[in-house]
């Protein structure tokens, strides 16, 4: 099940964060996982093969791939297909979002996520 499967209703405007739809409470749910944040890290770093991001975050390839396909589904990673000199194709990962800024005040809590073009 993806981490920003369920969508609470908005309360008011600010609830919503500027990516693709998703809430503030949705980054929180998305980035509260230890292992997103980790797979996260990994692809922020440099662009990485599951295979490597899976190593690079300590996790395993499924807890990868899964993580991964939340990041995606949210905007914040995009994937591009290789080929490698053996013929076989490798889906390459890498984040787009530049910075990610939460703030708290009266109001509520307020996510602002830029997404390089």
């Amino acid at each position: 099940m993806s981490a920003h499967s369920k969508t609470p209703s908005p309360k008011r405007p600010t609830d919503r964060a500027e990516t693709d739809g998703l809430t503030t409470a949705e980054l929180f749910d998305l980035f509260g996982d230890e292992y997103t944040r980790r797979v996260y890290e990994a692809v922020a770093e440099q662009p990485r093969s599951g295979r490597d991001v899976a190593e690079a975050a300590d996790v395993s390839r499924p807890t990868a791939y899964r993580r991964l396909n939340d990041l995606r589904d949210a905007g914040l990673v995009r994937t591009e297909m290789t080929i490698c000199e053996d013929g076989h194709h490798r889906d390459r990962f890498e984040a787009v979002a530049t910075s990610l800024s939460l703030s708290l005040g009266e109001g509520g809590m307020d996510a602002l996520v830029s997404v390089a073009d």
